[in-house]
């Protein structure tokens, strides 16, 4: 059974609080379906999928996916992500409001991805201006 601090623990060592945040200064070709992405995530070796599996069942959102690495002396991974920001707003940020991090850098960071995700609940990132502020803070994670 997961207690919490395990699973900050766990968290600091092997997760991670991002967002891809399309600059609007940049038009590489690419089209991507939103202008700005959150997620959080936590990948691990083939063989230990099953911590994976059981942070899903704790959590109860996101999705487990297998990742594939050719790379010399690098294994294949399975990644718990998290990704719908309803859950991101109601399960994981609020998880970890209340179980603090302990790292300062991956603290640092879930503070820019909790400020990241009210700026998109405002809709900050429907406009150029408010995009390009999101694309600014990003740039100030890890």
């Amino acid at each position: 059974m997961f207690t919490k601090d395990y699973i900050v623990g766990l968290v600091d060592g092997e997760g991670s609080f991002t967002a891809f945040i399309h600059s609007p200064n940049k038009d590489n070709g690419r089209k991507r379906r939103t202008r700005a992405e959150p997620k959080f995530f936590l990948k691990l070796v083939e063989k230990d999928k099953i911590i994976l599996d059981d942070l899903k069942r704790y959590f109860n959102c996101g999705n487990i996916y297998f990742q594939k690495d050719s790379r010399k002396n690098h294994q294949n991974c399975y990644r718990f992500e998290v990704t719908k920001r309803e859950d991101l707003e109601k399960v994981i940020i609020p998880f970890f409001e209340q179980n603090r991090l302990r790292f300062p850098s991956k603290l640092k960071d879930f503070k820019i991805f909790c400020e990241i995700m009210e700026r998109i609940k405002k809709r900050e990132h429907l406009t150029n201006a408010g995009l390009s502020n999101l694309y600014k803070l990003k740039q100030k994670m890890h």
